[in-house]
């Protein structure tokens, strides 16, 4: 098991929920859940800055990303449902690609249930690499480590 001191100066802690269907046969947090979680804490946190969808028409071309890479370290099982923590931060921001640091953590932020790094490419409507937006870069770097 991974022990951590949270430091909530670094990036951004969400607190999410482990329900039910996010365990699996042995009632831990199911690998694939992970992702998951991830991407609703990090949408929370973009919606607050005016990005999402509305019709299926994204709010800002910085909406328009996929992820390229996804790694995660396991340390210690979530076991059963019920808060955690959820916190990342951006390591860099190129001119197409961000790379986020992430990691699961107990309530109290003492245990390090897993961590990571997840890369995005932004993409114009074709589906091609292109330039985030100055403002996208402007809240981004809210998060920059």
């Amino acid at each position: 098991m991974t022990t951590a001191t949270l430091d909530t100066t670094t990036g951004t802690v969400r607190r999410a929920v482990v329900h039910i269907d996010d365990l699996d046969i042995v009632g831990i947090m199911h690998n694939a859940r992970y992702a998951l979680v991830l991407e609703r804490a990090m949408s929370e946190f973009w919606a607050e800055h005016g990005y999402g969808f509305q019709d299926g028409v994204p709010s800002s071309p910085d909406m328009i990303a996929a992820v390229r890479e996804f790694t995660i370290t396991y340390h210690a099982p979530v076991r059963g449902t019920g808060p955690i923590l959820v916190q990342f931060w951006l390591d860099s921001m190129g001119e197409t690609s961000a790379v986020y640091g992430f990691r699961f953590l107990s309530e109290d932020g003492a245990t390090v249930f897993a961590d990571g790094r997840r890369v995005m490419v932004k993409m114009d409507r074709s589906g091609r690499p292109a330039p985030w937006t100055a403002q996208g870069r402007e809240i981004a770097g809210s998060l920059l480590r």
